[in-house]
């Protein structure tokens, strides 16, 4: 049994998240407050030993472990020249967007979602087109209609998938992912599917990656992964992108060397490949325990009766509707943040119908949860009043 009641202090340590004030609580950016596994910390300890830290060549063993990774847990067959190591997710969806479409294009995305996303259409130069994933009240479900009029804009060339999907917590099923599949090689416009927290699922839950659903998404997607966020490195700077097509495939790794982002450092190889080869005990009792505080966060908002919780199979962000008091979600968080110190991610960011949802990140002790909790709870009264 692994440890992930001990509260670990962060201040001191240059962490994005912790950088606040000594009364805060900050339950806002996707980090986890957990150690990480302790595969990863012997892996990077024996490679700090050696005491020689120069450029890197990515080793057979980096590629095993993600192809074994995904075919066990995944069941999607890897092969070798598909991979290319990039040094985060970002960055590489940042550097495709300039490789596989011209300025002013349209890149799609389903709203609300990851607000990185737009960022890394805007500033270059590509316009982006929102499919708003309808909500209606309890849980979201996917408009094909409108997802098609998005994709079969004329110049729609790139959707930008996020599988499983950030913010809202939902897992796509399979005759979702073929469906949007198959609108997109309908119209021409190429995938980028995001499956960073494809890891972090209720347990009894599968993700499916988009690749694996037949030939015709396989051959016009790329997939993003990365061991960062389901094993808590994402200071380490290590991802990879999966390219089937040879001729998209080409087209990337280009771009990611022109762009200077393909580069490994070593121990981004030394804990990718700890964490795939023997950190699998720990993820399942790592997602157990989120499933846990997910349990906890939904007993404890229903006595709060202005917030509704979107049922969550996946990461362990929450999604909570704020809806009946505020129109802005702006104003909420900073009201919270202001009276309790607790610091939430507002949900404008991520478009669509965000502006009355805020973001909470559960991956922490749970005493550090039921204080977050109280402090919210205290928040929305002060905030109603």
């Amino acid at each position: 049994m692994y440890d992930f009641d001990t509260v670990v202090n962060r201040f001191g340590t240059s962490s994005l998240k912790w950088d606040i004030k000594e009364n805060e609580l900050p339950m806002w950016v996707a980090d986890m407050d957990f150690l990480v596994a302790p595969p990863i910390t012997a892996a990077i300890k024996k490679r700090i030993e050696h005491g020689i830290f120069g450029y890197s060549v990515l080793p057979d063993e980096w590629y095993d472990a993600i192809i074994s990774w995904w075919k066990r847990r995944h069941g999607l067959e890897i092969q070798k020249n598909w991979l290319q190591f990039t040094t985060g997710i970002v960055p590489a969806i940042s550097c495709i967007v300039k490789r596989v479409t011209n300025i002013g294009d349209n890149v799609a995305v389903m709203s609300p979602v990851y607000n990185i996303f737009y960022n890394s259409i805007e500033n270059a130069g590509r316009h982006t087109l929102e499919c708003r994933i309808p909500y209606d009240g309890n849980k979201y479900s996917i408009d094909f209609v409108a997802l098609e009029k998005v994709l079969a804009h004329p110049l729609t060339t790139l959707l930008i998938l996020c599988n499983p999907h950030n913010p809202i917590g939902k897992i796509w099923s399979k005759d979702e992912l073929a469906k949007i599949g198959a609108l997109c090689h309908k119209h021409g416009v190429v995938v980028i599917s995001d499956e960073i927290h494809c890891d972090l699922t209720e347990p009894g839950k599968k993700y499916t990656p988009f690749a694996s659903i037949n030939d015709e998404c396989k051959n016009n997607s790329i997939t993003c992964v990365s061991a960062s966020k389901a094993f808590n490195i994402a200071g380490l700077q290590s991802a990879a992108v999966v390219v089937p097509n040879p001729i998209l495939r080409n087209n990337v790794v280009r771009g990611l060397n022109s762009d200077e982002v393909a580069e490994p450092n070593c121990f981004a190889v030394a804990a990718t490949v700890a964490a795939f080869n023997e950190g699998e005990q720990w993820l399942n009792e790592l997602n157990a325990y989120i499933a846990e505080n997910r349990r906890t966060v939904k007993d404890y908002l229903a006595r709060i009766p202005e917030v509704h919780l979107v049922q969550s199979d996946c990461t362990y962000l929450l999604w909570i509707d704020c809806g009946k008091i505020t129109k802005s979600s702006i104003d909420l968080c900073n009201h919270i943040r202001t009276e309790t110190g607790l610091f939430l991610s507002n949900g404008a960011g991520y478009r669509g119908d965000g502006n009355v949802f805020v973001r909470m990140n559960i991956a922490c002790p749970r005493s550090r949860l039921l204080d977050g909790l109280s402090r919210f709870e205290k928040g929305i009264k002060s905030y109603k009043e």
